[in-house]
């Protein structure tokens, strides 16, 4: 089963994952307006891209935007819980050898120590977001039985790669689970809304364009023919 997992279900639970999100990504940019947001991309190019540059880079910055530092705990729980989702998978040594194995790609790997403080956090920061969905009305009345289930699947790999690591319990079992929980994510998330892996950069880089263009943020010209 590991092998199974490691070789030919990994990869193509990754190609699904490639050619979904980059359809997802085709498909949000088609259905830009062309009057009201394609536009603004020929209006004032360099105007556009600094301002997207500027709206994805504020809000990947902890308490960088208005909103973050209006809700800090959610703020909080989302910068540890992305910490651990994020540089994990890309970064833990037994990860970076494992693609390397079985990609031929090879990224620089965390110190051991970094990998496993990174993962718990991670796991602290899913929990709190798990408890504030569960807790808060205003967030509970958005919140469906899918976005649960995805939040606990990427807690339940957080989980068993830790348990795996420290071998706590049924080493091989956890491993294998760990692998198809992951694999489950990369499946699943073209389809879900774990498809903000992808359409975060596209909707913030929209925003910052928005912003800086047609809204006089940083070239006000001539007005919009609307």
């Amino acid at each position: 089963m590991i092998e199974l997992l490691s070789g030919t279900l990994f990869k193509i639970s990754l190609l699904i994952f490639t050619v979904g999100l980059i359809y997802r990504l085709v498909q949000y940019v088609r259905g830009l307006d062309w009057r009201l947001e394609r536009v603004a991309y020929a209006y004032a190019g360099q105007s556009g891209v600094l301002g997207a540059l500027w709206s994805i880079f504020k809000w990947l910055v902890p308490f960088g935007t208005y909103g973050w530092r209006k809700q800090g705990f959610a703020a909080i729980a989302f910068f540890l819980f992305h910490i651990g989702v994020v540089l994990c998978p890309l970064f833990l040594a037994g990860h970076t050898v494992f693609m390397e194995d079985a990609l031929g790609i090879s990224f620089p790997a965390l110190p051991v120590a970094a990998g496993d403080v990174f993962a718990i956090l991670g796991f602290g920061g899913g929990i709190l977001l798990l408890l504030r969905r569960i807790a808060l009305p205003q967030v509970r009345f958005l919140t469906d039985r899918k976005d649960i289930a995805i939040l606990a699947l990427c807690l339940i790999t957080l989980a068993t790669g830790l348990i795996a690591r420290f071998d706590l319990f049924a080493y091989d079992f956890m491993l294998g689970l760990h692998m198809l929980s992951g694999e489950a994510i990369l499946v699943l998330a073209p389809f879900t809304k774990l498809s903000h892996m992808a359409l975060f950069f596209a909707s913030r880089a929209q925003l910052g364009i928005d912003y800086a263009v047609k809204r006089g943020g940083a070239s006000r010209g001539p007005a919009f023919p609307w």
